[in-house]
Parts: structure tokens; C-alpha cells; sequence
């Protein structure tokens, strides 16, 4: 049993992991870091912290302290069929179906978001106390509830459900806490959403931008409603889960307060841009926060190459005619980056792509980019590379010379998308066609219009958000909502080997596999870590862990 010291001392030690991750997240309430100067930060007591304005604002900031795509060794883009994640056996396990409660680290999200939710549940328990003024209270308010709720969002997506915390432990308090079921955890979350939509603001100027708003808080319901309503979570279909997901997006189109940014490629290097509800962003130019730039980049520019997509992915992009390679009599495998979807040309680097002053070159023999070139232990294993929110324009990446590239959360294609899947679901083909034609029609983009109807307009709108939606963490989600991860999943890894004739120039185009993949029905769920398990008796595991 934890005795009274050890309590407040793990809490005030919350505390003040909280401020110090405070202006790293916010540089916005660092322009005036006064507060802080006041006195050594380890005689900071829990009563300073929540009588001071400044403080509890530096305390929920750290709120926002949660998973981001941008993160070296928690990329989600290797765990489903979107990409190979370069020296790491911590994804080959995952991808081979040997995924289990003691090797999940590329996957263990559960400290970390349970994390946040301790330090909200210590912001709601102190809050109401606080002399600050009402405006100002009922905002933070709002954002504390909105991050709540994040966290157990992406909790219930990764785990089911999972035990729904709302206060702090106490001394006599019994640590030991049984699940909550999906649905209850849902209906939470968006309760939670709907009321962190009426006390947070349409915008915010300045330094203030990247906090939560009304239009983030109403976007992550519309997106918790449709997970809600999907087969894994809804095997009966039950159309009343569907309404509420349709009506969720379509209030946030009713807002009138976002659109699609123009050009694709550079709307995730352009912050707080005309389609991003939220996002996070990064001063590389002042602190390294992420490293994308070197991580991403082929070894023929400096870069490490790690993330690596696969040919599974490149076939699925259409070509200009709106078709998929193998359906195009016209495609030509000896040529087969002509005449692509325009995304593909922004998200993916291969071989003879166009980039920065000369071309990629992945090609064997000695290609720049390959193994036998410049640095080739960093040469991508598919001969591919990720091209898709790096900043080329900072020539060759370093530790100290990194883009500034935002992590984008939420955009306004995913609710589009998110529409359509729903109207599509409640028999409304027409407007459901009619949102993702919007999408691909896109000022950069420009495909041709879905026409499909029935199951095969349903497989069109999977494969838009597939495409349009690419290494931006919804593919691993999306797969096993729809519960075509036992398909999409237990596909071979495949690759591109190039071969260049030295002589003439000419190339040869040819697709392997390089790496078996295997999924499982359990797998649809990741395993609670099994250090949970044996910390909390009454934590029952996932079925088939």
C-alpha cells in the first residue's frame, strides 16, 4: 500500500515533469517565463501551482504532450500495408503476426496516454479552486476535456476498452480497476467531445494557434462516432450508430470554416492552413523535436531511409484514368510511374523521381540511392522513399539542419471522407459519391469522378481514404475497423528491384516479395503490456493473448 509521502511526492514530481514539458509544447507562454524565476522549481508546491494563472496554463499545456506521427520509434506507417520500417524487429514482429504482452514496444501507447489522462484528471481536481477568471478558466477547461477524451480515443482504437479513470488516486483508493466496454468508453468520449465543443473557441490568433478549438472537438466526435459504427465495433450494423456519424461530420462541414487546401504536397509543410483543424508544431530551428526530415530523406542526400513504402502501396495509387495499374490495359510495368495520381508523385520518392537538383537513382548497379551508393546501409530496402511532409528545400538534412514540418492530427479531407463512408452506410450513395469526388477534385489533384455503386462504391471509398490519407496513421486504424486487415494485412511485403544496363542506360523493372506478413484474428486488438496485467489483477487481456 502506498503511504501519504509517497502519494503527494509522485504528484508534485507530475507536477513538475508537467511545467518543464510546458514550453516545449508551447512556446506561446514562454515569452514571459517570469512565473518560473520566482523560486527553484523544486519548491514549487501543488497549492502555488494552482493559484497562478500562468502555472495552471503551463500545467495544460503538458495536456497536449501525446503521441504524434513524427516520433522515431512509434511511426505507424510500417505497421499496416503502407510502408517497411528499416532496423527495427520491434515492427517485424508485428507485421509477421508474432505480435504479443511482452514485445508490443512500436505499439505500447499505454503509458503515455494514460499519462495524460492522470494530468487532467489532476487539472479537473484542482481547476474549479483556481482564481482565475471565467473566460479564461472555461477554455482551459475545455481544452483538458478535449485531450481527455483524445487520449481515451486512441486508447479504445488501439486496446477496446479500457478502464475509464476520471479522478486521482487516493491513499486508500483501490488501484485495482476492471474495463469499461467499447461502447461505454464511446459514448464517454463524445459526451466529453460535446461538451469540450461548447467551451472551446472557433480560433485563435498568434501564439495561442495549435490549441484545441471548437472545430478539433467536433471533427475527433465525428470520427470516434464513425470507428463506433464500423463492423469491429458494430457487427449488427445498427444504422442509429451511422446517423450519429453522419451528422457529426456533416457539422462540422456546416461550419463553414474549412476547406481544402489547394495543393496537396504543400499543405503539411504550411502551417495552420485553410484544411487543418489540428495540429502540432515543431521549432527544429531552436530545439530538435522531431527529426523527419534525416529519417525520411534517401541515403543519396544524407539521409537514414528508415521508413521505407511498399510496391503494395505504389500499385495502389490510380493512374490518371482513374483506374488501378492492374486493371489499365494502357499501364506499362516497364514503365511504371507514368501517368500516376498526382498524390503519388507527392508522397512517394522512387526511382527517376524528380528531386531537389538531380534525380533518384535506386537502381542497381551503383545507383546514388541505392545500396551501392552514397552511405547504402541507409538505402531503402523497396527501392522507395517516403516524400510526403519532407522539406527538400532545406538541402542536405543534419541534427542541425531540420525542416519544421507540422504534425497534422485532424484536416478537412478525413471529415469529407468520413461522410461519405457514413451516407454511404445509410443508403445515401449520391451524396456519399459527391464527397469523395471532392476530395479528388482537389485543385492539385484532379482524378476523375467516383461513378461506382453498391459494394463497389463502398471499396472506392476505402480506397480514397487509403490514398489520400497515406502514412498519416489512419490506414492501421481503418483496416481493422472495417475488418479487412485478415486481406490487406496477410499480403507479402513487396519490393521494386531496378537493374540498369550500364552500357545503354536502360532499366528493368521487376516486383518481388522480400517480406512474408501474417495477420491474425486477435490482431484486429493490440494486448494490454503485460506489466498492466500483472500490475492490476482485475485487467482482463485481449481474447487470443
Amino acid at each position: 500500500m502506498k503511504n501519504t509521502n509517497t502519494i503527494k511526492k509522485n504528484r508534485l514530481l507530475t507536477l513538475f515533469k508537467s511545467l518543464a514539458l510546458a514550453a516545449v509544447l508551447f512556446p506561446l507562454n514562454s515569452c514571459d517565463e517570469s512565473f518560473l524565476e520566482r523560486q527553484p522549481l523544486d519548491k514549487i508546491s501543488e497549492a502555488d501551482v494552482w493559484s497562478d494563472e500562468k502555472l495552471i496554463e503551463a500545467f495544460v499545456n503538458s495536456c497536449y504532450n501525446v503521441r504524434h506521427g513524427f516520433l522515431v520509434d512509434y511511426y505507424m506507417m510500417p505497421l499496416s500495408d503502407e510502408a517497411y520500417r528499416r532496423g527495427r524487429e520491434t515492427y517485424h514482429l508485428i507485421n509477421r503476426g508474432e505480435l504479443t504482452p511482452v514485445n508490443n514496444t512500436a505499439l505500447d501507447h499505454w503509458s503515455n496516454f494514460y499519462g495524460i489522462i492522470t494530468n487532467c484528471n489532476i487539472f479537473f481536481r484542482n481547476i474549479d479552486k483556481a482564481p482565475i477568471g471565467e473566460p479564461v478558466k472555461s477554455r482551459m477547461i475545455g481544452e483538458v476535456t478535449f485531450m481527455r477524451a483524445y487520449a481515451y480515443f486512441r486508447l479504445i482504437s488501439l486496446y477496446g476498452g479500457v478502464p475509464l479513470i476520471t479522478d486521482v488516486f487516493e491513499l486508500n483508493d483501490d488501484f485495482s480497476v476492471m474495463r469499461n466496454s467499447y461502447a461505454e468508453c464511446s459514448d464517454f468520449i463524445v459526451q466529453e467531445l460535446t461538451k469540450a465543443s461548447e467551451l472551446l473557441p472557433l480560433t485563435y490568433t498568434g501564439a495561442n494557434q495549435g490549441r484545441a478549438t471548437k472545430g478539433a472537438a467536433l471533427a475527433l466526435k465525428a470520427r470516434a462516432l464513425l470507428y463506433s459504427a464500423s463492423p469491429l465495433h458494430n457487427p449488427s450494423n445498427d444504422k442509429v450508430k451511422w446517423q450519429a456519424a453522419a451528422e457529426a461530420a456533416k457539422a462540422v462541414v456546416d461550419m463553414n470554416a474549412y476547406s481544402l487546401y489547394p495543393n496537396y504536397k504543400s499543405l503539411f509543410l504550411t502551417p495552420f492552413n485553410s484544411e487543418i483543424i489540428w495540429s502540432r508544431q515543431f521549432r527544429n530551428n531552436q530545439k530538435v523535436e522531431h527529426s523527419i526530415d534525416l529519417h525520411f530523406f534517401p541515403n543519396g542526400s544524407g539521409g537514414y531511409g528508415q521508413v521505407n513504402p511498399l510496391h503494395n502501396l505504389v500499385d495502389a495509387f490510380e493512374l490518371k484514368t482513374g483506374k488501378l495499374p492492374a486493371e489499365d490495359p494502357a499501364y506499362n510495368p516497364q514503365s511504371p510511374y507514368e501517368n500516376r495520381d498526382p498524390r503519388f508523385y507527392d508522397c512517394i520518392l522512387y526511382d527517376g523521381a524528380k528531386w531537389q537538383n538531380r534525380e533518384v537513382g535506386s537502381y542497381l548497379p551503383g545507383g546514388p540511392d541505392s545500396s551501392e551508393g552514397v552511405e547504402g546501409w541507409n538505402a531503402s530496402f523497396t527501392s522507395y522513399s517516403v516524400r510526403k511532409f519532407v522539406n527538400e528545400s532545406i538541402g542536405r538534412p543534419s541534427a542541425t539542419n531540420l525542416g519544421n514540418t507540422p504534425w497534422v492530427f485532424i484536416r478537412y479531407a478525413e471529415v469529407l471522407l468520413n461522410y461519405a463512408e457514413a451516407m454511404y452506410q445509410l443508403g445515401d450513395e449520391k451524396t456519399a459519391r459527391e464527397y469523395v469526388n471532392k476530395v479528388r477534385s482537389r485543385e492539385s489533384v484532379q482524378m476523375p469522378p467516383v461513378t461506382e455503386t453498391g459494394a463497389n462504391l463502398l471499396k472506392r471509398i476505402q480506397h480514397e481514404r487509403q490514398i489520400e490519407l497515406v502514412f498519416e496513421e489512419h490506414r492501421f486504424f481503418d483496416v481493422r475497423r472495417w475488418k479487412i486487415a485478415m486481406a490487406t494485412d496477410n499480403e507479402d511485403a513487396k519490393k521494386m528491384v531496378i537493374t540498369r544496363n550500364a552500357a545503354t542506360g536502360a532499366k528493368t523493372y521487376k516486383v518481388e516479395v522480400f517480406q512474408p506478413r501474417s495477420f491474425n484474428e486477435r490482431n484486429h486488438l493490440i494486448p494490454i503490456p503485460q506489466s498492466e496485467i500483472e500490475r492490476n489483477a482485475k485487467l482482463e487481456q485481449n481474447p487470443g493473448y
